[in-house]
């Protein structure tokens, strides 16, 4: 079996998300396409998406494990990481070596080795001047990401900040701030709706969100209401 060029994957996860940004696109699927594309296309073994909101406060938004959200969430409640600097700053920061990276960031160092984690890429998704999140990739192995994979992780990144950003802005000019309103505010309703399933047929959380997920897509429902539906009990997955 002939093997699909790189090439041809990353092409594609461009158009993919090129695609999903169309009139009524659901924006927590993008991002989470986003960080499931990345993590994919670019060796990684777990990502994980923050998101500022109106008030510059960030929140996890996408993740592809729990283990990420666990190390995404400390950094959250400490206010430091690579991931928070990488918001703070506009710039990328890259980790190649956890475990000797030091005293700057001890909660996020134990916790990133805790989960198996040995290097981290934070990229910011930003506009010029206004940063509205970060993208961040984690490894289970050390050392520097190939500079050219850095350049797609900041690609990818930018298109999905153009979009948000951007779409629909001729029409409203803060529509693109109400979208990522949205995109947290349907982030509480996800974690719920993946409690319910997990409780319900005693899965994990991951495999919660992936049944939420597929259903979102075979049927055609944004994923906010799918998650609506099963935490008010109007839907049995």
């Amino acid at each position: 079996m002939t093997e699909t060029p790189r090439e041809y994957e990353l092409a594609r996860a461009f158009v993919s998300l090129a695609d999903t940004l169309v009139a009524d696109y659901d924006v927590v699927d993008l991002l989470q396409n986003l960080v499931d594309t990345s993590v994919s296309l670019l060796r990684s073994s777990a990502g994980g998406l923050l998101l500022s909101d109106k008030f510059g406060v960030l929140t996890l938004v996408a993740s592809t494990s729990e283990e990420t959200s666990l190390v995404e969430l400390l950094q959250l409640e400490s206010g430091q990481g690579p991931c928070v600097e990488a918001f703070r700053s506009g710039e990328v920061v890259e980790i190649g070596d956890i475990e000797s990276a030091g005293d700057a960031w001890p909660d996020f160092r134990d916790a990133a080795l805790a989960q198996g984690f040995l290097s981290v890429l934070a990229v910011p998704m930003r506009l010029r001047e206004d940063t509205i999140g970060t993208l961040n990739l984690f490894r289970s192995t050390s050392g520097a990401m190939d500079p050219a994979d850095v350049a797609i992780a900041r690609g990818l990144a930018d298109i999905a900040t153009i979009g948000i950003m951007h779409e629909r802005a001729v029409r409203e000019s803060d529509l693109a701030r109400e979208q990522l309103q949205h995109a947290l505010s349907s982030r509480v309703v996800i974690e719920q709706a993946k409690g319910v399933i997990a409780q319900q047929h005693a899965v994990n959380m991951d495999d919660a969100f992936r049944t939420l997920r597929e259903y979102s897509r075979n049927n055609n429902v944004a994923l906010r209401d799918v998650a609506d539906l099963v935490v008010r009990r109007s839907l049995s997955l």
